[in-house]
């Protein structure tokens, strides 16, 4: 059959398909391609709570004795056993690099249209662009850098790690370019989509990052004169019937309740694993147990704090054991289809910012303009005003605020690693596996703890480069001590 076909045939386009030749042509389908950009974020964020959280104090695992399945691949977060074959770094990591890689080829065809909204497009996508090199750096380290468009995916084979230092100049420049372009809000249409409040937001979580205390009082100020605020309630930024409201700088968006495929199910990840109904409503549910916060975070809320009971759910009793097993409640709702959720996840919420603002502040200054923006978080959620306390009393104040504020939100690990050195985050992560191991979140029912478990050493502070990378690019290296 195939000696029959002309040559004619055989290089006719399928009518069936889009092809890049016919496509990126108008506004339409740039805006087209901007929503599966998007749509990968999604399919990001679903999985970020496991390198975020679960590599930190904040949350540990429903152990089942009886399935160990996730042994070699999630449970490897929760105990730093980490190694360049763990299934899931590898997933992260491709997730990323095909997501950066449709955003360059996206910013290549948009001088190709003429249209003044090609300048807000381009504020979008370096945005993420540099939203997802920031991540990648902040686990990886030095990492591979790419900013032009390859018209063969292959070659991005050939690419050695940049160090971190150019890395974040490229984030720097991206986000300086996306505060320019982007509008301070959008249409009922638009809502969800990157603003000039998340670039401003990105651009001072990275001066913080790199300890440019000035830069970032400099860039968070100007987004106190965009018209954010704080909800009056906490457990009202979660609520899916209140999602983009006035304290949503930026959260990925979700749509449950219809057969569109844009739902979230963190609720079904997070329950208790013998919750079944209980908390998700559902009794055919088979939650996971992952992302249980753990006991030491629990004993750090202040009594009267109502974040807790907002955050963390506390009424669910183990059938087999008797005991409390204790789960996130920030993304726990009533939904109207088993397994198809309607909550949002948050990136920057204004709270971040005051937190942030007063933390910079504090390091370039001193603490006496810092108090107002840490102790706006702290009436909101019912606490006292705090004064009289040094910088360095102040800064483990924020420090704290922001562990509870933005607990469950992805924050902790990066936050983590940018105000400790490797060594400190070493000493820290061992005092609190020790508390752990001697007195376990939820009970192990007698299986005892591996050797390696809940011993993190310095080097660990960064991820492993995933082994097939390092196979299929010679110039990649593992990190140390992999």
């Amino acid at each position: 059959m195939l000696l029959s076909c002309s040559k004619e045939f055989l290089t006719k386009t399928d009518p069936t398909r889009l092809g890049v030749n016919t496509f990126f042509k108008d506004k339409d389908q740039i805006e087209r391609a901007l929503n599966g950009v998007y749509g990968q974020l999604q399919s990001i964020t679903n999985d970020e709570w496991l390198y975020s959280e679960l590599t930190t104090d904040n949350t540990t695992v429903d152990f089942n004795p009886d399935d160990r399945g996730q042994a070699s691949n999630m449970e490897q977060f929760e105990f730093w056993v980490l190694n360049p074959g763990t299934p899931s770094i590898r997933t992260m990591y491709n997730k990323y690099y095909n997501a950066l890689f449709n955003i360059n080829y996206t910013l290549s065809k948009l001088p190709d249209v003429s249209d003044p909204s090609m300048k807000e497009a381009e504020g979008q996508l370096k945005f993420l662009r540099a939203y997802y090199y920031f991540n990648l750096t902040r686990y990886f380290g030095d990492v591979i850098l790419i900013t032009e468009a390859l018209d063969d995916p292959s070659k991005a084979w050939d690419y050695a790690r940049e160090p971190q230092s150019n890395v974040y100049n490229q984030i720097e420049q991206d986000l300086k370019d996306a505060v320019g372009f982007l509008p301070v809000n959008y249409d009922a249409a638009g809502k969800g989509k990157v603003t000039k409040g998340a670039a401003l937001a990105l651009l001072g979580q990275l001066y913080l990052t790199k300890k440019q205390f000035g830069d970032a009082v400099t860039t968070l100020n100007q987004i106190l004169t965009l018209g954010y605020s704080l909800l009056p309630s906490y457990a009202d930024v979660f609520d899916p019937g209140k999602k983009n409201s006035v304290e949503s700088i930026f959260e990925v968006q979700y749509q449950g309740g219809n057969d569109l495929g844009e739902w979230s199910s963190f609720v079904y990840t997070f329950a208790p694993r013998l919750s079944k109904d209980a908390i998700t409503g559902w009794s055919q549910s088979n939650p996971g147990g992952w992302g249980i916060p753990t006991k030491d975070l629990i004993a750090s809320y202040e009594d009267g704090d109502t974040r807790k009971a907002a955050s963390i759910g506390l009424d669910f009793t183990s059938p087999i054991t008797g005991d409390v097993v204790p789960y996130i409640r920030k993304y726990a709702h009533p939904h109207a289809i088993y397994g198809r959720t309607d909550d949002d996840w948050p990136i920057f919420r204004y709270s971040n910012v005051l937190l942030m603002l007063a933390e910079a502040i504090n390091e370039d200054s001193g603490p006496s303009d810092a108090y107002a923006y840490l102790n706006q978080v702290r009436a909101r959620a019912g606490l006292g005003a705090l004064s009289g306390l040094t910088k360095e009393t102040f800064r483990e104040a924020v420090y704290h605020e922001r562990r509870i504020e933005l607990a469950f939100e992805n924050d902790r690990w990066f936050f983590l690693k940018r105000t400790r050195t490797a060594e400190e985050l070493a000493t820290f992560l061992n005092d609190y596996a020790s508390r752990e191991k001697s007195d376990p979140t939820v009970t192990r029912q007698g299986i005892p703890y591996s050797s390696g478990d809940y011993i993190f050493s310095a080097f660990e502070s960064v991820f492993p480069i995933p082994a097939d990378e390092i196979r299929v690019n010679n110039k990649l290296a593992p990190n140390p001590g992999y």
